[in-house]
């Protein structure tokens, strides 16, 4: 028997809580894994508030991330012993997830804990800073570098704003960051953003072409925000699109594009190819440090992610929530 947090529905009614869960009722995986920790992501505290059809198979345990230990495998890839982190894959949505103190996946969901990254570590930065580093890739590649002008952080008090701020300042960026939440100004300034924004100023209908400001941008938001930031990108410039806290809408024109050779990048972190998720670990763990984690991470238990999933969707949780399901 294990604890896992398990969403059931009856009659289209959903409830969640904590379960003892016998290990045979475990979905089909060559891989079983000792969940050390996993996180609270958007995409979890929908499905666990049930405010948007996230999960898709019911009974469901939620959690999008996790990291642990492998405990019995049918993979030549993985052994036992071994340490393994899992980040999307549908994994919460229609496989059970990372909120339970086992998991048994695909081993071709699962890569390598780079041996630089603790299992702790691995989790505070979970799929909201690998999202984040993704961003930043797509900007490098780009040719969009430290020297080519401000880049705008949207969403800038969320996991994936918090990191990509953190990881734009370390590579020598200059950050500017949007927020609805102004009175978080000494947070985001500590992260590395050099100027603060008030996410009103994108959040309207605005004009198609806009004053040209920002050579890149990193957006979380999506709807208004993202057209208006599309809209005042400079000319070359680049827009990576990674979130929709505001909307799934894209309510913008082509100018911005056919005018000002703008280039909009979708970021997929669920079904990224293998190569380019163990490139961005690499990097993430060359870049950050315990203080990162520490300056942008909250840990809770199993026990606290109903409530603290409730508080995330009304805005009242900044950076990551780490959730750990077992000691080390």
């Amino acid at each position: 028997m294990f604890k896992a947090l398990l969403i059931t529905q009856k009659d289209k009614q959903q409830s969640i809580r904590i379960e003892n869960i016998e290990e045979e009722q475990l979905p089909v995986g060559d891989v079983l894994v000792d969940v050390y920790y996993s996180t609270l992501n958007y995409k979890d505290g929908l499905a666990i508030t049930g405010k948007a059809p996230v999960v898709r198979s019911f009974p469901m345990v939620p959690g999008i991330d996790l990291v642990g230990k492998v405990s019995h495998s049918d993979s030549n890839e993985f052994s036992i012993g071994d340490w393994v982190l899992l980040n999307g894959f549908g994994v919460g949505e229609v496989h059970w997830g990372g909120l339970a103190e086992k998991a048994c996946l695909k081993s071709d969901w699962l890569i390598s804990l780079p041996k630089e990254i603790a299992p702790k570590e691995a989790m505070a930065i979970g799929t909201a800073g690998y999202t984040a580093m993704l961003s930043v890739l797509a900007l490098e590649k780009q040719g969009v570098l430290p020297n080519s002008g401000d880049i705008l952080v949207t969403g800038a008090n969320g996991g994936v704003g918090s990191f990509a701020i953190r990881l734009l300042n370390k590579l020598g960026y200059r950050v500017v960051a949007s927020t609805g939440r102004m009175d978080q100004g000494e947070y985001l300034t500590s992260l590395g953003a050099s100027e603060l924004i008030d996410r009103a100023s994108l959040s309207e209908p605005g004009k198609p072409l806009q004053k040209e400001r920002w050579a890149g941008v990193i957006d979380c938001v999506g709807s208004h925000t993202l057209a208006n930031a599309c809209a005042s990108t400079r000319y070359g410039g680049v827009v990576t699109a990674c979130g929709l806290a505001q909307g799934m809408d894209f309510p913008a024109s082509v100018a911005p594009f056919i005018l000002r050779g703008v280039r909009l990048i979708g970021i997929d972190s669920v079904m990224r190819p293998k190569a380019d998720r163990i490139e961005a670990w690499q990097r993430l763990s060359e870049l950050l440090s315990l203080e990162d984690y520490e300056a942008i991470c909250k840990e809770i238990t199993l026990d606290e992610v109903i409530d603290t999933a409730y508080k995330l969707l009304d805005g009242q949780v900044r950076g990551r929530v780490l959730v750990r399901i077992k000691n080390e």
